[in-house]
């Protein structure tokens, strides 16, 4: 099966799953409708953009995207004005769409400014969904995506749950990796980075256990 017709197929389902979980009406295709209608590049990241490559669909909170620096702010407003229940909040690497009632995050708009994601843009690969076309992070990016918040001394411990699980699960169920750019995408992160992802790849599908 093809990456565009799994991602679909997965993309649906945590799609329903999260209306179900969340009790929430906004969902991704409304998001990417909106930026591509103000013709403003992105890149479909999180549990909805690696969910062709995780196989396994789960739910999620947010909808995240990576736009380029200098379309931040207007993607904030297109987002805004989109959905008007929703209030931007700029920070140094995400500008994060919040329910102005609940104030739970629905969309998170980031910034391309740290590795991986400085480099996503020439890492994607195209989806075709309901005959809208975007892009997600091709493999090895999409486990550089997860690689860096594991490695991470900021993030909170228990968010690395489920960043180690969709990690395993892009290793277990994938085949084709291009095992020089996944080590450059490391490396990027951090001096040792490359040889390190690398090794978590094969850990995993070797069945064993990820100690980040």
């Amino acid at each position: 099966m093809l990456l565009t017709e799994t991602h679909a197929w997965n993309f649906a389902k945590a799609d329903a799953l999260s209306r179900i979980q969340m009790e929430r009406t906004l969902g991704p295709l409304d998001v990417i409708r909106v930026l591509q209608n103000e013709k403003i590049p992105f890149v479909l990241v999180g549990a909805y953009g690696l969910v062709g490559w995780t196989k396994r669909p789960r739910a999620t909170e947010d909808v995240d995207v990576v736009v380029p620096l200098r379309q931040v702010k207007k993607a904030v407003r297109a987002l805004e004005e989109a959905f008007p229940e929703l209030k931007g909040e700029d920070y140094e690497v995400v500008a994060r769409l919040k329910n102005r009632q609940t104030g739970h995050v629905a969309i998170d708009v980031m910034k391309p400014i740290q590795a991986p994601f400085n480099a996503i843009f020439k890492h994607t690969h195209d989806v075709t969904d309901k005959g809208v076309e975007y892009r997600v992070p091709n493999l090895e990016m999409a486990l550089a995506t997860k690689f860096a918040p594991l490695v991470s001394l900021g993030r909170a411990e228990v968010d690395k749950y489920s960043d180690a699980r969709d990690f395993a699960l892009m290793a277990i169920n994938n085949e084709d990796f291009d095992w020089i750019s996944l080590e450059s995408l490391g490396e990027s992160i951090f001096p040792g980075g490359g040889k390190e992802i690398v090794e978590k790849v094969r850990q995993a599908k070797a069945g064993q256990k990820l100690v980040f």
